[in-house]
């Protein structure tokens, strides 16, 4: 088998979460910097917004390397999906597909059902519903927070920070909430 064709298919949770997890360790190592990927959006209004706002005044070029870093997570998702995409349909468990099949959801041909998140959906109460409220809640939530999903589980956890902690337990909270109790609803809304 070549590289290619290894590269292409999914790698087992035992081989990626390690990988995922060495992230941590390795940026504390050599640089002590602390991974997070939603401080990166301060970074940037910091840098091109010439606003008078005090949560901007601050030295954004001493957290440069951060931009680098969403940039390279960027530009690794584009070479992720065109040129190591793998070509097997995207594999969903039969419950699951069962249980959002009964919510009207059965195009599962992209990594997000189609039937929610298609681009004629934008304009729409659904895409009001899912990406301009949704988004902002996404947004509200990580600053409230004080961060994202996955500086919070991957770096906050690792080191111990009881804050990551409560915020990690949140958002499995939310997410099993709004998985169970609000796609219902909304799916049912938007019909």
């Amino acid at each position: 088998m070549d590289i290619i064709e290894y590269l292409r298919k999914p790698w087992p949770w035992y081989v990626a979460g390690p990988l995922i997890g060495l992230t941590v360790p390795i940026l504390l190592l050599l640089g002590n910097k602390s991974f997070g990927i939603s401080s990166s959006f301060r970074h940037i209004c910091a840098a091109v917004i010439p606003a008078n706002l005090p949560f901007f005044k601050y030295n954004w070029r001493k957290e440069v390397w951060n931009l680098f870093f969403v940039a390279g997570i960027v530009i690794g998702g584009f070479v992720g999906n065109f040129v190591l995409g793998n070509p097997e349909a995207i594999v969903v468990a039969d419950d699951t597909r069962q249980s959002l099949a009964a919510l009207g959801v059965t195009d599962f041909s992209g990594l997000m059902p189609n039937d929610i998140f298609a681009f004629s959906n934008v304009f729409s109460l659904k895409g009001l519903i899912f990406f301009v409220l949704g988004g902002f809640l996404v947004g509200f939530g990580t600053r409230y927070a004080g961060g994202c999903t996955s500086g919070h589980a991957i770096m906050g956890l690792s080191n111990l920070q009881w804050p990551s902690l409560v915020a990690t337990v949140s958002f499995m909270v939310g997410g099993f909430a709004s998985t169970h109790l609000l796609l219902p609803f909304l799916v049912d809304l938007v019909k």
